[in-house]
């Protein structure tokens, strides 16, 4: 199953009183369903998850799913490192209006393969709509094999998509030789949505498309329609870009471009520091360079 070709793992905005700013969660998912995405994804890392209550999600998913509407999907980051918990989650989220779910590995628990299996198995039979698997050893310290995968597709219908971030080409290549053509694999880096496409990636699920969504779906149609030369020339345009949003930790330096911007996004909650000030002059600079601030 295709969720398009840009899903953009939306931030959170916070007002002044670090509260969630709901009326800004409903403009900025319809600014970027009018700017390249195809798809929101609301409550994952880079918004924050770990740092939102269950009272938080709900209304993101109750304001995002309004703003949604029928012009794109939306797709609801549930999961935890406790497998119940998730399940518990994962039925909300559907009846809150989900199309979708992404389920990340456990974090900080390093369960074996078999421990994955069960609990996204788990997750998955405690919903009825599809789920995105979301594998980053990054963060969380284990990795799915994609044997593991394989298994969960073959014996979980509503598994249907995975989210890549580990950095591996030869990941990205073994799960397209392994899996069904329409399971979906999405880029979990923009620097490497290209790459991942050329081995038979689907799209990406993006942080730069908060900022340059349509170029980042324009890459992606270019090479899909076989103009591998017009791809490469967006991809090698913006691939600083793609490296500078991550020059401290996400989503530090794609929120304070918004606020840089004039979207006033609030700072991150702890234990994400705001940038310093070395990081903020990069970043400012950053978008003059690419005509995004005067």
């Amino acid at each position: 199953m295709n969720f398009g070709k840009v899903i953009t793992a939306m931030v959170t905005p916070y007002n002044k009183a670090g509260e969630v700013d709901y009326a800004k969660v409903q403009k900025l998912t319809q600014h970027l369903l009018h700017n390249g995405s195809d798809a929101v994804l609301v409550c994952g890392t880079t918004g924050e998850s770990p740092c939102l209550s269950l009272d938080e999600r709900a209304n993101l998913w109750a304001a995002a799913r309004e703003a949604v509407g029928t012009e794109g999907k939306l797709i609801l980051g549930t999961t935890d490192n406790e497998t119940a918990y998730s399940c518990e989650v994962a039925k909300k989220a559907q009846q809150a209006g989900a199309d979708a779910l992404l389920a990340v590995a456990p974090y900080y628990n390093k369960p074996s393969q078999e421990g994955l299996y069960l609990h996204f198995a788990k997750i998955a039979a405690s919903a009825d709509i599809p789920i995105v698997l979301y594998n980053i050893p990054g963060r969380t310290g284990v990795n799915i094999q994609p044997e593991t995968v394989l298994r969960l597709a073959n014996d979980c219908p509503n598994i249907v998509a995975i989210k890549d971030a580990t950095g591996s080409l030869d990941s990205v290549s073994v799960l397209r030789t392994m899996l069904p053509r329409d399971f979906a694999v999405y880029s979990g880096d923009d620097s490497l949505t290209l790459p991942v496409m050329s081995v038979g990636g689907d799209g990406v699920i993006s942080v730069a498309s908060h900022l340059i969504g349509n170029e980042i779906a324009a890459m992606i149609n270019a090479y899909q329609a076989g103009d591998v030369a017009r791809a490469l020339e967006l991809h090698l345009h913006y691939f600083e870009m793609f490296k500078k949003l991550f020059i401290t930790t996400n989503p530090v330096p794609v929120k304070a471009c918004l606020n840089l911007l004039g979207w006033d996004m609030g700072d991150c909650r702890l234990p994400l520091a705001p940038p310093s000030e070395q990081e903020t002059a990069v970043l400012t600079e950053l978008l003059k360079k690419y005509g995004l601030l005067a």
